[in-house]
């Protein structure tokens, strides 16, 4: 049973429809859904599958293709020599097979992996689609966990696949209202503020979210799938950055020094914290890990565009990197006890913040903005000798002249703003008006778990106060 997906599953199901051949690829990190994905919305239209091998050789990867190819054929036939030949016996064999009538699905998976260095095979693809699969009642897929390669080899292809791809998608890890018609559909009833909690730990992950048991609450459950020896996100940081880059040293190195920074990087700054070379080669990380959905660059609001700030925001690499990694199994309580260290409530406060970011469409849906354009910035200015410093982690820069200010705060009751907060607020609007010299109207927000308990100050400094109940209005 598909969750989510609206939109993509659309787009898979018109592309059924249309008169002609079609190129679909599709990209997005490990463990997001993808063949998932296409395997359950063309169940009865693939007609040939083939899966990329991590680390095969070329020789290799002919091989399964060719064992791919035999379940379409009775007749022995031999691994071909190379991708030439191995399309070619591709367009042998489905020649008889394809109905005027149905349109036939070929599904090309992990297409990093096949696409080994030297094999010529993206060259032959090509080939294979202009000479002959583009004339067909047909449809190919190409399908890959490292979104960048994917653009650059793919999308981007100055070869015999430019301009062939006839539809992108992009497969992100699902929303909160998508984690929780997951966790429906399999019958487990955790309460939002629960699933909160495992989104903080695990994020909007599929493959993550399947290890969850019904008859565990969802303390319990971080506890066994991420302390456990045998649990699966106990070691899978070390086997997550491998799996979908080459040489993933770098691409690790700059994920520790943003999870060592709670308000992000720029890129001068993860240079020098993560000791990377300051060249193509460090953009190029950056862009694989942004594409990836591991990190979010956004701009400091009134500087250049060039004057990007990254921040970490895969939620399972920064729980990780806080309490699995030097962590030792102690049983049931293990969590449990380290969620009553200040580390905890300081990482609970970021990772509210993080989700609160990715929730952005819900948060303007809530506010009732939703049809107003706007972009999300956070705010710096260093403290001078005769001038207070401000720090906005997140601010919304409205069409309409408005700029929103949020505070976002993680608490397990109702949040009671006292006179000395309210007082906060007032200075911090009062600052931002007198650093930027903005003339749009400031509006704080407050943004909670359990809401706010409404006071005089309440009611007078906030414009409004969301819950995480808002980041679960559906927008995707």
């Amino acid at each position: 049973m598909l969750i989510g997906r609206n939109k993509e599953t659309k787009i898979l199901k018109t592309v059924l429809q249309s008169e002609k051949a079609e190129m679909i690829a599709v990209s997005g990190r490990r463990g997001v859904g993808k063949t998932y994905l296409i395997r359950e919305t063309y169940a009865d239209q693939i007609i040939f599958e083939q899966t990329g091998v991590r680390n095969a050789s070329n020789a290799e990867q002919l091989r399964t293709f060719t064992n791919s190819l035999r379940l379409l054929t009775d007749a022995d036939i031999e691994p071909p020599k190379d991708w030439l030949d191995a399309f070619f016996l591709l367009r042998k064999t489905l020649t008889p097979l394809l109905d005027k009538e149905k349109k036939a699905v070929l599904f090309f998976d992990e297409l990093s992996w096949l696409a080994t260095p030297g094999s010529k095979f993206l060259d032959f693809l090509g080939h294979f689609w202009n000479d002959w699969a583009s004339r067909q009642h047909l449809i190919i897929v190409l399908c890959g966990s490292a979104s960048s390669w994917i653009i650059r080899k793919v999308i981007n292809d100055k070869g015999g696949l430019h301009n062939r791809v006839t539809k992108y998608l992009r497969l992100q890890p699902f929303t909160l209202a998508e984690t929780e018609e997951y966790f429906q559909a399999k019958r487990i009833n955790f309460t939002r503020y629960q699933i909160v909690q495992l989104y903080m730990a695990f994020g909007g992950i599929p493959l993550y979210l399947e290890s969850v048991e019904k008859d565990k609450s969802a303390l319990q459950n971080i506890n066994e799938i991420c302390f456990l020896e045998t649990g699966l996100l106990r070691n899978e940081f070390d086997r997550l950055y491998p799996a979908l880059f080459d040489s993933a040293e770098h691409h690790i190195a700059v994920i520790r020094a943003l999870a060592s920074k709670r308000t992000g990087l720029s890129r001068s700054q993860i240079i020098n914290a993560a000791k990377v070379p300051n060249g193509s080669g460090t953009s190029r990380v950056l862009e694989e890990l942004e594409q990836s959905d591991f990190i979010m660059a956004y701009h400091p609001f009134g500087k250049k565009k060039k004057d990007k700030i990254y921040r970490l925001t895969d939620e399972y690499s920064l729980f990780y990197l806080r309490f699995i990694e030097n962590s030792v199994y102690q049983g049931e309580g293990t969590f449990m006890q380290l969620s009553q260290r200040q580390e905890f409530k300081i990482w609970s406060g970021y990772a509210y913040e993080s989700i609160c970011m990715k929730h952005l469409p819900a948060i303007k849906k809530a506010l009732s903005i939703a049809g107003v354009y706007s972009t999300v910035y956070s705010y710096f200015r260093k403290a001078k000798a005769d001038e207070k410093g401000l720090q906005v982690d997140m601010l919304l820069e409205r069409a309409d002249q408005v700029i929103n200010l949020f505070e976002v705060k993680f608490y397990n009751t109702e949040f009671v703003l006292t006179k000395d907060y309210a007082e906060r607020l007032r200075e911090r609007e009062r600052t931002f008006l007198r650093l930027t010299k903005t003339r749009a109207q400031i509006q704080s927000c407050l943004i909670t778990t359990f809401g706010i308990k409404e006071n005089e100050y309440s009611r007078d400094v906030l414009h409004r106060s969301l819950t995480l109940e808002d980041l679960f209005i559906p927008f995707s």
